[in-house]
């Protein structure tokens, strides 16, 4: 098992990507704490994997709350130790041109996709490297390299996860402490469904999608997860920096 004895934090875990990598993660062998905004999706999580055979525990967190995730982090900590930390946690927003976006859903999105990464960091860096082991996951997205039209403020989000993925990543390679990104394409998932959802033909705004990829369909969370677990096992020991492209050869066409 990839991480057996291990514990791995996972944000957004209630639902999509976060949800299937808390059960890959439980499927290897680790111990995951799931944490969610939503009470409902995560404690399902936690059926979900313990019905499975899996260890895990839930614990409600609004990564936007600094204080919250740093109590979380010490909890775990305390508790059963820190292994890898996945700062999945993110939001998108309807699509509008950028002088058009209201400022209060550019905050938000800001908030949760780029404070969010930024407390979950902060929170777990002190661990990690006074242990000298352990690693970070971000998750970014295609917006990370791509600029999306109508779709400005959370590109701007996903840019700076990527970029501060590097900074954390050359700041803590000399504590042993490794920090990467996934960047995936759409994935079938609540935020994933949500994008289509709010364009006035969701069907045809789909299917056009699909055109962009070489393989036809949308990723599955699973997939995404799989990358996840990849860059947080030891398989990934001398990978520190990156940004996983995980796009069904989106940037290809």
């Amino acid at each position: 098992m990839r991480l057996a004895d291990k514990t791995v934090f996972v944000t957004g875990a209630g639902s999509g990507i976060g949800r299937a990598t808390a059960e890959r993660c439980a499927e290897e062998g680790a111990t995951v704490l799931v944490t969610d905004i939503d009470p409902d999706g995560g404690t399902e999580t936690v059926d979900r994997i313990e019905a499975s055979g899996g260890e895990a525990h839930f614990h409600e967190l609004d990564v936007t709350d600094a204080e919250a995730f740093d109590a979380a982090i010490e909890a775990t900590v305390d508790e059963y130790g820190l292994d890898v930390v996945v700062n999945n946690a993110g939001i998108g927003h309807p699509p509008a041109l950028t002088e058009d976006t209201e400022p209060s859903t550019f905050e938000y999105v800001l908030d949760v996709n780029v404070k969010g990464v930024w407390n979950g960091c902060q929170a777990a860096l002190p661990h990690l490297k006074e242990q000298e082991s352990g690693n970070i996951v971000n998750v970014g997205s295609l917006a990370s390299v791509y600029g999306l039209p109508y779709q400005a403020a959370y590109s701007l989000s996903k840019g700076a996860v990527l970029n501060f993925t590097r900074a954390v990543a050359a700041e803590a390679g000399r504590n042993g402490v490794r920090c990467n990104a996934v960047l995936p394409a759409f994935a079938d998932t609540p935020l994933g469904r949500q994008f289509f959802e709010t364009r006035s033909d969701p069907e045809k705004a789909k299917e056009e999608m699909l055109k962009r990829y070489p393989l036809g369909r949308l990723a599955q969370p699973e997939e995404v997860a799989d990358a996840i677990l990849f860059l947080a096992s030891d398989e990934a020991s001398f990978i520190t920096g990156e940004g996983l492209t995980v796009d069904g050869g989106f940037s290809t066409s």
